[in-house]
């Protein structure tokens, strides 16, 4: 296998890969659940096709998506009473389907999901639960699942409530994870000091996730893409992304222009460079670039990283380009009990290929080529 070293059309080659896999024109982690990586992913496809004109990916876009909704605008898999902040990511498709075509059930599905986060359980400040299962619990992971969609919404449906509640999220949260010594947002927060993940006196897990912040970064800037102008938080969103992208380029490891599966334990025995989290921030500040909502950060960083994603995550063969280095999976708490520890995030499997870390690999490689194509175009998809 040979490394891609080169800039060659990487989003098409990305996606092609991905379609490749499609049995009958459905691939089986996109068309197998109601989840949110298939969501990413189906998000990643919509984003090319903007990008590149290219119907064809749209197309797979609205079969992958038309498993799922039904004409009466019910969900298939979905169950609104998990209150499961998860199950709206993959609802972020439904918007631009319903822009394009009309069709009335897009419009209702995503009106089930809105009434999923009306009633989504919160902590006592307004917080959003992660989900039902993890009571008084915000996670980082959530933001990007849920506040792109309420911000495309608002702007959508010409509602403009949902602007305020997703700025309400992203800012609470932010502020309740936030290390102020490092400036890096921790996984996660217990607002009950319940759990056994987290410091007795600040709530905070005890970690910095590399995934998490690329969870966050991203809810972030696919939000303010969607904010009006005059909107009355939209500087200080933006003001927070600035300060946490500098905090990013302090993390940034410096040989390889990635970052570590641990944040805020680069350089310590054990812990390893991670490819869903580099791709995950090289998107999210290569974004923050393109439409200056940065106005401090050197475009040299996210060209670094996106160099050493090609150098040290990227294979190709005659079967298509491969991401190695992605954690599997990570989380906190549960039955299986999570606890958060440096020891726990290192015992995950590091896996290839999975569409966890190659949604982020697509959505960075489309950034990337439009920042360095001077394009300064938002989505409208």
């Amino acid at each position: 296998m040979a490394e891609v070293t080169v800039l060659e059309r990487i989003p098409v080659r990305v996606a092609e890969t991905i379609l490749s896999a499609c049995l009958d024109g459905y691939h089986p982690n996109i068309a197998n659940k109601w989840g949110y990586v298939a969501g990413m992913a189906l998000s990643a496809l919509g984003r090319l096709a903007e990008w590149t004109g290219e119907k064809r990916y749209n197309e797979a876009v609205r079969r992958h998506m038309d498993v799922f909704i039904q004409e009466d605008g019910t969900i298939a898999g979905y169950t609104l009473e998990d209150y499961n902040l998860d199950h709206i990511n993959k609802g972020k498709n439904l918007l631009p389907l319903w822009r394009t075509t009309g069709e009335e059930k897009y419009r209702r599905a995503a009106e089930l999901l809105a009434s999923q986060l009306v009633g989504q359980p919160r902590t006592d400040e307004g917080g959003f639960w992660h989900k039902k299962i993890y009571p008084f619990q915000m996670w980082l992971d959530g933001l990007y699942m849920s506040s792109p969609f309420m911000a495309e919404y608002a702007e959508t449906f010409d509602a403009p409530e949902w602007f305020d509640e997703a700025a309400r999220q992203l800012l609470l949260i932010e502020r309740r994870t936030r290390n102020p010594q490092t400036g890096l947002l921790h996984h996660a927060y217990d607002e009950s000091r319940e759990q056994r993940w987290c410091d007795k006196e600040t709530g905070r897990s005890r970690h910095v996730w590399g995934r998490a912040m690329g969870w966050y970064a991203m809810a972030l800037v696919d939000s303010l893409e969607h904010f009006p102008v005059r909107h009355p938080q939209r500087g200080q969103l933006m003001g927070i992304f600035e300060r946490m992208a500098n905090a990013l380029v302090r993390a940034q490891d410096q040989d390889s222009g990635l970052w570590y599966q641990v944040m805020d334990c680069n350089g310590r025995q054990g812990n390893y460079l991670e490819a869903s989290g580099s791709c995950m921030l090289t998107y999210a500040l290569a974004k923050g670039i393109r439409l200056h909502y940065l106005a401090e950060i050197d475009i040299g960083v996210v060209e670094r990283a996106y160099d050493g994603i090609k150098k040290r995550f990227l294979t190709v063969d005659a079967e298509g380009l491969h991401l190695h280095g992605i954690c599997h999976g990570a989380g906190l708490g549960g039955r299986k009990y999570r606890d958060g520890s440096y020891e726990y995030y290192l015992s995950e499997k590091v896996v290839s290929d999975s569409l966890m870390g190659v949604a982020p690999l697509l959505l960075a490689s489309i950034e990337m080529e439009r920042l360095q194509a001077g394009d300064e175009g938002g989505h409208r998809g």
